[in-house]
């Protein structure tokens, strides 16, 4: 009765083909019995039974060209992994000191991203990292790997783009990059949680409106965007095109001629989050990610382990073939035989 159960078609050549062709089999064996019912009067039981045979051959055909097959579930153990991908800010305003993390305060808002990659690698102990720096352009400096170490050194290396260079920030510049990434990732890991975590001080100062983060959502299983900085804001210094370190000075304002003002702004970063369907969350002293919506997601996310139920499909073309095979040596037997009595 089981079997009976599992019995299905999965037709080789596929529905349309094989159904087309099982078809035209079919109403070839309707051709025969009719064929062999308008001579009925003139057969003789040899002839009758010949027919029969016949027809149950093309029968045969027919149900093998559909394919019938069993269909049995398999339960897999399997285990759901946790990549998570890294985006940091590294334009000039992430130099600014009106950060703070934890017990720090007046520190700058890319040692606040730093800090917090650090926390985050304690997070998520069994997860594989990918990190990515955006300025002016995005890259991907760490592609996805378990080694947390690598993250930190990573992290650590982690400086300003040269206040030279600079054309303006541009919130939207590791869009097209984490859009590949995240594909990749899926296409090649389709049972992992996917996470992103981008940090920015949320400050959009190239021409042109900002491109939403919408297109993100659909590869991810959850989003964070942590903001660094204050409201406040501070003079951004000027950096060199050496390591991105200090070269005395302060970025000046093209309108007044004055050192320019950077502040994070909230609503922007609040409102990327929301594009992603994800959290937003600020980098603050007395706050940490080991706190807060982050704490909470690392437990989630955390490698499990679940009962994958399968299922796989066995043809059962053999036992047909066999009858088949019977019928044709019989057919085969009697034409040999018939013809050397009329010889």
């Amino acid at each position: 009765m089981n079997i009976l159960k599992s019995l299905t078609f999965e037709p080789a050549l596929g529905w349309v083909a094989g159904g087309l062709l099982a078809g035209l089999l079919l109403l070839l064996a309707i051709a025969l019995v009719i064929h062999g019912l308008r001579r009925k009067g003139q057969d003789t039981d040899a002839d009758r039974w010949a027919l029969i045979r016949r027809t149950a051959m093309v029968l045969i055909l027919a149900l093998m060209v559909l394919t019938p097959s069993t269909v049995s579930k398999t339960t897999n153990k399997a285990i759901n992994a946790t990549d998570v991908f890294i985006a940091v800010d590294v334009t000039g305003s992430m130099a600014v000191k009106d950060a703070g993390y934890g017990n720090q305060e007046g520190m700058s808002r890319l040692d606040a991203a730093r800090a917090a990659v650090h926390d985050l690698t304690r997070a998520y102990p069994d997860a594989s990292f990918s990190a990515l720096s955006f300025g002016a352009s995005a890259s991907v400096d760490l592609p996805l790997t378990p080694d947390v170490r690598a993250v930190d050194n990573w992290a650590r290396g982690l400086v300003t783009e040269p206040t030279s260079r600079s054309s303006g920030s541009s919130l939207d510049a590791p869009l097209d990059r984490l859009s590949l990434v995240l594909k990749q990732t899926k296409d090649r890991h389709p049972d992992d949680r996917i996470l992103l975590y981008l940090i920015s001080d949320g400050e959009q100062t190239a021409p042109g409106e900002r491109r939403s983060f919408s297109v993100l959502r659909e590869g991810l299983d959850d989003a964070f965007v942590l903001g660094t900085g204050s409201t406040k804001g501070g003079m951004v210094p000027l950096s060199s095109d050496v390591g991105g370190n200090d070269a005395g000075g302060w970025v000046t304002d093209a309108k007044t001629g004055q050192p320019g003002i950077s502040a994070m702004d909230p609503k922007t970063l609040k409102a990327m989050a929301d594009e992603m369907s994800g959290h937003y969350q600020a980098l603050a002293k007395g706050t940490t990610l080991r706190e807060g919506s982050t704490a909470a997601a690392s437990k989630r996310y955390r490698v499990t382990k679940v009962d994958q139920v399968r299922q796989h499909v066995t043809p059962l073309v053999w036992p047909l073939a066999l009858v088949e095979l019977v019928l044709i040596l019989i057919e085969a037997g009697l034409w040999i035989h018939t013809s050397r009595r009329l010889l």
